[in-house]
Formats: structure tokens, C-alpha cells, sequence
């Protein structure tokens, strides 16, 4: 197994919750995770809006965080964008990007595999 890319972000994506894992490739073990179905990051959502663009920011910003505390932000984290809005499906699009850039905006290592395409995403 190659150890280029030990650390690698899994997203799920439902109608009703976004949920974020990082997991080590060399142990298999999810080393940290975030999720809209955790009751204090539910809870501070508005409306009781679990699962849209801003949920799915807050997601990525509480995985931020949580790799920060865990001393692995400066590790390289591999995430394949294409690969996972083609398995979210297209109107997911925006949610995979909000927690892409949220957790690129507070300072995580993120790697982005986009095959080839080198727009800009905001």
C-alpha cells in the first residue's frame, strides 16, 4: 500500500445528514469525524436544516478543528472531488464543496485529486 496518501476524507451524504471521516489508510480506522447528526452541531443549526450547503460547511469546519486538536492538520489529507460528486450525484455538488473549502479555508493539508478540472470553486 502506498503511504503517499495515508490519510484520506470519506464524505456521506443522506437527506438528512452530512457526515465527514478521515481515515488512515495503513490502520483502516477512522482517525476523526464530524457530523450534522452530532446533537451540538444539529442544535446550532437553523431551521433544524441538517443537510444543505451551510450544514455541510459547518461540517468542515468542526473537522478542522478536530484535526487541529489531533495534531494531523499539517498531515497531507487526500480527497477525490470527482470521485464523490459522482457517487453523491450531481445536486450534492455544492455540499462536497462546501466542506472541501471550508476545511482548505482553516488551514487543513487538503489534497484534491478534481481530474483534471482546474477552476476555481467557491
Amino acid at each position: 500500500m502506498s503511504v503517499a496518501k495515508r490519510y484520506v476524507l470519506r464524505l456521506f451524504i443522506s437527506l438528512k445528514y452530512v457526515t465527514a471521516n478521515v481515515v488512515d489508510r495503513q490502520s483502516g480506522r477512522i482517525v476523526t469525524t464530524a457530523s450534522t447528526a452530532e446533537r451540538p452541531l444539529r442544535d446550532g443549526l437553523e431551521c433544524g436544516r441538517a443537510c444543505n450547503a451551510k450544514a455541510a460547511a459547518a461540517v468542515g469546519e468542526v473537522l478542522a478543528m478536530r484535526l487541529k486538536v489531533d495534531g494531523l492538520a499539517r498531515e497531507p489529507i487526500y480527497a477525490n472531488a470527482a470521485k464523490e460528486v459522482a457517487k453523491k450525484g450531481f445536486k450534492n455538488q455544492t455540499k462536497v464543496w462546501a466542506i472541501l473549502n471550508a476545511l482548505r479555508s482553516h488551514g487543513v493539508n487538503l489534497h484534491i485529486d478534481d481530474d483534471g478540472d482546474h477552476r476555481p470553486h467557491v
